[in-house]
């Protein structure tokens, strides 16, 4: 059975490990290195296993890391033709790099992986669908201002999605940030808030989707139980019972040891 280990997922950094048949991919490298590394080593699992690096987007909270873990590892990276265009002019990969550019599809150590379109304030952002080498569909769809029809779509034909769950929209808008920061995230360029996210998860539930994982919440607007009890209250006015229907999680700001199967 395949599993995701939720590395890091927050404003600080985010790091998703996906391990299928003995070999895995990286999406996201959005802490330093070490720190990935240490994470890997919690959950007994090792850079070396990894095959491929998927970069939904430039912003440093998911990049920071990899200039040097690709100097050093030389793993495949993998990201959208405007991404990989800003890391190249912005020196944030070394020049050894092994570039790929993902149009839509592409297969690489038995892993399947499409482009999953998503709407945030970078130069071409993305989300992925992954298939597994043993059949398991996963989606990871987060940094978006609204779950884009694309979106919708793979999380629908996913077994496991990692959603965004960034933000409580009162925590938002009486918090102590500024005015054009807050409309940013509030803006449909910006980061999906626990009601929009809460919303869509019936349907999903209703397609098949049987593990969900609410990521990149704010540490400033934002609670785990906040976005939790939302997410659980709208699935129950569908009629959808927890531990029977689905499972739900919450991904860490930094690893706890906590994989999901699926």
């Amino acid at each position: 059975m395949a599993k995701i280990v939720p590395l890091f997922s927050s404003s600080k950094g985010n790091s998703y490990y996906i391990q299928g048949n003995g070999t895995a991919i990286l999406v996201d490298a959005g802490r330093n290195l070490k720190q990935i590394e240490l994470a890997l080593a919690a959950n007994d699992l090792s850079m070396h296993s990894v095959g491929a690096i998927f970069v939904t987007h430039e912003h440093s909270d998911h990049i920071s890391a990899l200039k040097v873990l690709l100097k050093r590892y030389n793993i495949p990276l993998y990201a959208s033709r405007g991404t990989l265009h800003y890391l190249v002019s912005n020196d944030k990969v070394p020049p050894t790099a092994r570039l790929n550019v993902i149009e839509d599809v592409i297969e690489t150590d038995d892993f399947r992986v499409e482009r999953v379109e998503t709407s945030h304030d970078a130069a071409e952002p993305c989300g992925y669908h992954i298939s597994t080498p043993d059949g398991r569909r996963l989606s990871i769809v987060t940094d978006t201002g609204y779950l884009t029809d694309d979106a919708r779509k793979a999380i629908s034909r996913s077994h496991l999605a990692v959603v965004e769950s960034n933000h409580d929209i009162d925590m938002l808008k009486n918090g102590m940030y500024p005015y054009i920061l807050k409309k940013r995230i509030l803006s449909d360029c910006g980061h999906l808030s626990n009601d929009a996210c809460a919303d869509a998860l019936p349907r999903f539930v209703g397609a098949g989707l049987t593990r969900i994982i609410l990521g990149h919440l704010s540490e400033e607007n934002n609670t785990p139980h906040l976005a939790l009890t939302g997410a659980i209250d709208s699935l129950n006015r569908a009629g959808m019972v927890l531990e029977s229907d689905y499972l739900i999680d919450v991904a860490p700001v930094a690893t706890n040891g906590k994989s999901m199967l699926f």
